[in-house]
């Protein structure tokens, strides 16, 4: 059986167009689409108060949300294999736990109904920040197709599941790749007792982006890549890159206390800032390095 794309929604907007980009991704895939609702009850569990009938209205609304959902996911794609799920818990920790026996996660950037008061910084950022695989935080509003991915290139191996993410997804939609590079120059460059060589700086930097990505372009020889080597801040650089791309993708390098796996500044700082769509992508291997 193909691994499937899941995604999350919760009849928002935002949930609605991660359910269509899901969709897309699926069919380009050719892989199931799994639709989840994740049934929250915590906040009727009050127990001087009875909870069943509102219990009975939930799970109908979570229904309806899942029907209109499969009904966007089929529209144009009527042989798209789609499967609906209600799943009583709380949204990130149900969508994380997803993650597992997915090829990709898909949610909204902002969430209401069944994942009521979720905005940014609470859903996407918890499961972005510790499902393994591909998690993509989808924007609602308008879109169009740009043919471009970007993807965020450092030197570190966190960065590998990325870019091997990335040229997969501009291969399945024919796109170019822009591998963006952003780097800063030292605070000692400004001080007029100490002598750098930006341009010099800059053609290291660039060397160490190309020899990065060169087992990557022998694998996918298909793929036109653009080499994208700037000074400045890499959330900035990411953003402003994103204006025109239909997807961003970056590593994430964040841990927690005791080992936790969290969001890293650089991912973090793109969820918010971006204008499209954005991919965190760690290894899906638990004793990998990734993080």
């Amino acid at each position: 059986m193909s691994v499937p794309v899941v995604v999350g929604t919760d009849g928002s907007a935002a949930g609605s167009a991660a359910v269509e980009w899901a969709a897309e991704d699926a069919a380009r895939m050719s892989a199931p689409l799994h639709i989840v609702f994740a049934l929250d009850r915590s906040p009727y569990d009050i127990a001087r108060f009875p909870t069943r009938d509102e219990g009975d209205a939930l799970a109908r609304s979570a229904e309806k949300v899942l029907a209109e959902a499969e009904a966007v996911a089929r529209k144009d794609r009527p042989e798209l294999e789609v499967l609906t799920r209600t799943i009583e818990g709380t949204p990130g920790v149900i969508l994380r736990d997803q993650a597992e026996h997915a090829t990709e996660i898909v949610i909204g950037s902002r969430g209401l109904g069944g994942f009521t008061g979720a905005v940014l910084g609470s859903v996407s950022v918890h499961v972005a920040g510790h499902a393994r695989g591909p998690v993509v935080v989808v924007r609602s509003g308008p879109r169009s197709a740009r043919g471009e991915i970007v993807v965020g290139v450092d030197d570190s191996p966190e960065c590998d599941p990325a870019i091997v993410y990335a040229f997969e997804q501009a291969r399945l939609r024919g796109a170019r790749l822009r591998a963006l590079h952003a780097w800063q120059a030292p605070v000692h460059a400004y001080a007029p007792d100490i002598a750098y060589d930006m341009d010099e700086v800059n053609r290291v930097h660039t060397q160490a982006a190309v020899e990065k990505l060169a087992p990557w372009r022998r694998t996918y020889p298909q793929v036109e890549v653009v080499e994208d080597v700037r000074v400045g801040h890499p959330v900035q650089a990411l953003a402003e890159a994103s204006e025109q791309a239909d997807l961003v993708v970056v590593g994430s390098h964040g841990r927690g206390v005791v080992g936790a796996l969290t969001l890293g500044s650089v991912s973090r700082g793109l969820l918010h800032h971006a204008r499209g769509a954005v991919a965190v992508v760690r290894s899906p291997r638990p004793e990998a390095r990734g993080a």
